[in-house]
């Protein structure tokens, strides 16, 4: 009987984690992207491990807080959530990123049950997202 709750465990941190992208087509040939900054992201650093991931992928950014269309042909937007438990960590994200107002690449990633008893929940805002980042970037 005791080995019941290690035969749990497996199945509590599995499943857990979401993650959707439709990549970005490597034919545009996108070297700069304008990033929307997001005023309601309070997830601390979310847009700097943004930022790191694009330009890991050889992509410049700026941050704007308003853009207009004949600047930038790139504009990714984003929003990120947190949840609560002992802690703060990243529950919900999702990038958008958009060619003169098309969507040209997607990427959500979701804690389902926000985590539930995984500890994983509490990653870091950078282990979460560059795998993410990296998906969609490839």
């Amino acid at each position: 009987m005791r080995y019941v709750p290690l035969t749990l465990v497996p199945l509590l941190a599995a499943g857990c984690t979401s993650v959707q992208v439709r990549p970005l087509d490597p034919a545009l040939h996108v070297d700069h992207v304008c990033i929307r900054e997001n005023p309601d992201v309070i997830v601390k650093d979310f847009l700097p491990v943004l930022r790191e991931g694009f330009k890991r992928h050889g992509i410049a950014t700026d941050v704007y807080s308003t853009i207009g269309a004949d600047n930038c042909p790139y504009v990714l937007t984003y929003t990120a959530l947190q949840s609560w438990d002992f802690a703060l960590y990243l529950s919900h994200a999702e990038l958008r990123l958009e060619r003169d107002g098309r969507q040209v690449a997607f990427a959500e990633y979701h804690l389902k049950g926000k985590g539930g008893l995984s500890v994983a929940k509490w990653q870091s805002v950078k282990s979460k997202m560059d795998p993410v980042i990296d998906q969609l970037l490839k």
